[in-house]
């Protein structure tokens, strides 16, 4: 099941009219270009439990944290759609927390190709949060759209070979 998602400035909300066996579907809009991405019941980059040593003082996951971990699950969704070995990342766009994440929480990064250019790759990451011991309660964190450059073994540009 695919469901169409965008970006609202303030919240996800979900579509109650797009409601699936496992959920809701969250529509989102991100600069202005509507994407979709797979039921969140599909395969993520990235799932990880979320452990004390993430903590600020607040008690929650240091934003950097998660943002290392978009990093990681936009490289990995790259690596799967390209023949490249190498990537460097060259921007990593608008990045807005709508909620936090805890200690124990099960976080997923889900990840979708945008665009493929001659040297670049720009992908978004959804992350989502499922509550520690509540895992019918989830929460849409955050999302980021990530480029990336293919680079060779000195560091320089190459064109892109896709699957």
């Amino acid at each position: 099941m695919v469901c169409t998602v965008r970006h609202s400035r303030r919240r996800f909300v979900p579509d109650p009219s797009s409601a699936t066996v496992a959920g809701p579907c969250f529509h989102l809009r991100f600069y202005d270009s509507p994407f979709t991405i797979q039921a969140m019941n599909s395969d993520p980059a990235i799932r990880i439990a979320m452990l004390p040593r993430d903590t600020n003082s607040q008690g929650t996951i240091f934003g950097g944290v998660i943002l290392s971990y978009i990093d990681m699950a936009g490289a990995i969704e790259a690596h799967r759609h390209t023949e490249m070995d190498r990537f460097v990342t060259v921007a990593m766009r608008e990045v807005i927390f709508h909620a936090p994440v805890f200690v124990g929480d099960l976080v997923s990064f889900y990840a979708e190709t945008l665009k493929v250019g001659k040297t670049s790759i720009a992908v978004r990451v959804v992350v989502e949060a499922e509550r520690y011991g509540e895992p019918d309660r989830k929460a849409q964190v955050t999302q980021a759209e990530v480029v990336y450059v293919a680079v060779d073994k000195n560091g320089t540009k190459m064109q892109i070979t896709v699957k």
